[in-house]
């Protein structure tokens, strides 16, 4: 199924995610790649079975990729955007290894809204850029309260070292002449995408919720890997690395 088909498909919520990822991928071709190595670390960590908290979940992604692996995991997904909770929601209906919840992670009372008190790992991707430093700072406070002894956290996301400028504007531009290419190949931006959803006779509703809440992408301040590591440690968490990197994207993983 192409993107174009979907807006005659409506609630056709496997084409919705098939079509976020292909917009995802966009930005990020090694995307699975990192899916991968979050999934080799978390069971190397708390093992086959874990309870996961998927932090910033959106449609789902890191959810559908560690119960395909982990039949024995559940799930609860966390976000504010309604319209991709809607595909979530669509996508794991009927499923009771998921809880989805609706929370702002900005909001310090967000975690009375979990179903559980702890979790063996708290797993995000693509997200947190989204959150100035102090914000993140204080997440990353709240984080290592619901990581239990033993248990993980990893974020991978975009997560710029600004002590390699040179390095840093090579990999922006060879980036961005592989993106236009794939645009020109007819691949989907995120503006591009967002109008598709605002086009479905399902997703209309919730994408102008969500434009409310967010209103055009703006990102966050996007700190090094150092900062990361240097805060999460400070919040509680052990030992704290990266375990994957692209030029561009950083899978840190921090052990309570």
């Amino acid at each position: 199924m192409t993107d174009a088909d979907i807006t005659t498909t409506g609630a056709d919520w496997r084409a919705w995610q098939e079509s976020w990822d292909r917009q995802q991928e966009w930005y990020m071709p090694d995307r699975e790649e990192r899916f991968r190595i979050m999934l080799d670390m978390l069971e190397a960590l708390v093992g086959p079975a874990p309870r996961v908290l998927d932090l910033a979940c959106g449609t789902g992604s890191i959810t559908a990729r560690v119960l395909a692996r982990f039949p024995q995991a559940t799930s609860t997904g966390v976000d504010l955007d309604p319209a991709l909770l809607a595909i979530a929601e669509g996508t794991f209906a009927g499923d009771d290894r998921v809880t989805l919840v609706t929370a702002d992670l900005k909001d310090p009372a967000w975690p009375a809204g979990l179903p559980y008190d702890t979790y063996d790992a708290v797993l995000t991707a693509t997200a947190l850029h989204w959150l100035q430093s102090e914000p993140l700072a204080a997440l990353y406070g709240q984080v290592a309260e619901l990581v239990r002894d033993g248990g993980v956290f990893m974020n991978a996301d975009e997560m710029i070292d600004e002590s390699t400028p040179r390095i840093n504007a090579a990999e922006s531009a060879q980036r961005h002449a592989r993106m236009e290419q794939a645009k020109q190949d007819g691949a989907l931006d995120w503006a591009e995408w967002w109008q598709l959803a605002a086009k479905d006779p399902v997703l209309a509703a919730p994408t102008a919720r969500r434009h409310e809440i967010y209103g055009a992408h703006s990102d966050g301040d996007m700190p090094s890997p150092a900062w990361h590591a240097r805060v999460l440690r400070e919040k509680g968490f052990g030992e704290v690395r990266s375990v994957w990197a692209s030029p561009s994207d950083t899978l840190l993983l921090a052990v309570k």
